[in-house]
């Protein structure tokens, strides 16, 4: 078990798709405690293979806050097999050292993946919880797609990138997200109303 580096936005890794686990051998849990243990000592709440130079369809949460105990949570070659509704998530990244932005996310997802034991689990994350949210977050890196690719507005990403002296923004990377805009657009246009509305 230990710390590993965490790359970060440039790496040519973390635009690489990864490949599925064939077995969880003694290596791949080795890889998971080291994903955990590097995600506590960053203080995040998950951390994606990718993120550590390994290439492997692996993952592991943990949203649980500072007064419940911990619990870990480890996906192996994740599914996600249902989604639905939107939400907007500022989200930031251990890849992307104090860069934050807003970015589209379905509110609700259902995952299938292995545990570190190799048993396969079903998981549901609703209402748009920071578990929903970092569901999505960390299967992303799976395939190589990176937060900043779901930005609402790219303008701000790129102030974001720039301040913190990360690489420009890849535009053609940007996704268009037809089935998650019309619900977006709704949540952007309540909350401007609920900024006039405390003027």
């Amino acid at each position: 078990m230990s710390i590993r580096k965490v790359v970060k936005y440039g790496t040519p890794s973390l635009r690489e798709p990864s490949k599925e686990v064939h077995k969880v051998s003694q290596k791949i849990k080795v890889l998971v405690d080291d994903l955990l243990d590097t995600m506590y000592a960053q203080n995040g709440v998950g951390l994606a293979a990718p993120q550590v130079g390994e290439n492997l369809r692996i993952f592991v949460i943990d949203v649980s806050t500072n007064d419940e105990p911990l619990h870990p949570i480890v996906f192996i070659n994740p599914k996600i097999i249902k989604k639905s509704g939107a939400v907007i998530s500022h989200e930031g990244c251990l890849s992307f050292p104090e860069a934050f932005t807003d970015v589209r996310r379905y509110a609700n997802v259902m995952i299938k993946a292995i545990d570190r034991n190799g048993r396969p689990f079903v998981l549901e994350a609703k209402d748009g919880t920071l578990l929903a949210r970092c569901i999505q977050h960390e299967f992303d890196h799976l395939n190589g797609v990176l937060f900043i690719d779901h930005s609402i507005n790219r303008f701000d990403a790129e102030a974001e990138l720039s301040k913190n002296n990360l690489p420009p923004l890849q535009v053609e990377k940007l996704l268009e997200e037809p089935d998650l805009e019309p619900e977006i657009e709704k949540l952007l246009e309540e909350r401007v109303n609920k900024t006039e509305e405390n003027k």
